[in-house]
């Protein structure tokens, strides 16, 4: 599942980097809560 975690916060960021996204609107493209996307980010 570890693996997994990474892949996604790698789409993440590049998704917010490309997209100048908001958290708010990365959760939402990615079906997740804000909470997810930050935690997802600082680890």
């Amino acid at each position: 599942m570890r693996e997994y975690i990474e892949e996604r916060a790698v789409e993440i960021a590049n998704y917010i980097i490309e997209e100048k996204a908001t958290v708010r609107q990365t959760a939402k493209k990615f079906g997740i809560s804000k909470s997810t996307v930050h935690t997802d980010l600082t680890k």
